[in-house]
């Protein structure tokens, strides 16, 4: 996360009952983190060369660029409600919605957006918006969607890799500022799986392998409890596929955590077929940590 002094939870509004909602949550993250708000809104507008004021004799405030500040100006009336007190920015900004986002990127604390805002088609189950947000930003995104909930542990995926390093570090410094507990979770599949049913042959010792990935995740999250002695930290190994194991695991949690790229999957994909998938079913808000340059 970006430490430097000042550095602002973002969050992208549209006007959309999902940005309000993730006006709500970055209100609270700023909160917690002791941290402005920034609120930013893509304004697509000039890029399409279309008349931004109302026109002569149209009704008033009927123009884009009014519409536009009324909708900025009603979601920081959003952020002011949710935390009295906090300090509130709003800014739009002309441009297309997820590359003005990730211009803010490399200045934030963290990005907060929708799942999916007024243009998303309804068959997506997370809007295009996040998904390039997640994938390239500079820092974590925050994504909110599913179920709210103020208790349940903060789920962190592991895997060994250093993203989920990253990612448990993250997991723990959330829980710390919440008041929570973590649970870091790996699912592995057995080395000989073939598919259905994970037929395996008898020459692999599964309680050996399940020894051994469980040496992985104490490996992965060495050193956090001394870090953060007030954070309780639980490691789960369980058999199984990633993605079902931790949307399934979501429906209990608060937050679930994935690093951008897990192991094993090829450094080209900027968002992991893993946490693509968490990103899509997840029951609860999904942060989303990548490595820093």
């Amino acid at each position: 996360m970006n430490s430097a002094n000042g550095a602002a939870v973002v969050v992208g509004v549209d006007g959309s009952q999902s940005a309000l909602r993730a006006v709500r949550l970055a209100a609270a993250e700023a909160d917690r983190r002791n941290r402005p708000l920034r609120v930013v809104h893509g304004f697509i507008w000039p890029l399409l060369h279309v008349p931004l004021r109302a026109p002569a004799g149209g009704p008033p405030g009927s123009g884009l660029r009014e519409q536009a500040e009324r909708l900025v100006a009603e979601a920081v009336a959003e952020a002011e409600a949710a935390v009295p007190g906090l300090r509130i920015s709003g800014e739009i900004i002309d441009g297309e919605a997820a590359a003005v986002l990730l211009g803010e990127s490399p200045a934030a604390a963290m990005v907060v957006l929708g799942d999916r805002g007024l243009g998303g088609f309804s068959a997506l189950l997370v809007g295009s918006v996040a998904v390039q947000v997640a994938s390239y930003a500079d820092c974590p995104v925050l994504v909110a969607r599913g179920t709210d909930r103020a208790d349940g542990p903060i789920v962190v995926g592991v895997d060994g890799s250093e993203m989920s390093r990253l990612a448990a570090e993250f997991a723990v410094e959330e829980a710390s500022v919440r008041g929570a507990e973590v649970l870091a979770l790996h699912a592995y599949r057995h080395p000989a799986s073939t598919g259905p049913g994970d037929m395996q042959p008898l020459v692999y010792d599964d309680s050996e392998l399940r020894t051994e990935e469980e040496r992985l995740v104490a490996e992965v999250t060495a050193g956090l409890a001394d870090r953060w002695p007030d954070v309780p930290i639980t490691r789960r190994t369980v058999r199984g596929r990633p993605a079902p194991v931790l949307t399934d695991a979501s429906r209990q949690a608060q937050l679930v955590v994935v690093g951008r790229q897990g192991r094993g999957e090829f450094t080209g994909l900027l968002l992991g077929s893993v946490s693509q998938a968490v990103l899509h079913h997840a029951d609860c808000p999904v942060a989303v940590v990548r490595a820093p340059r």
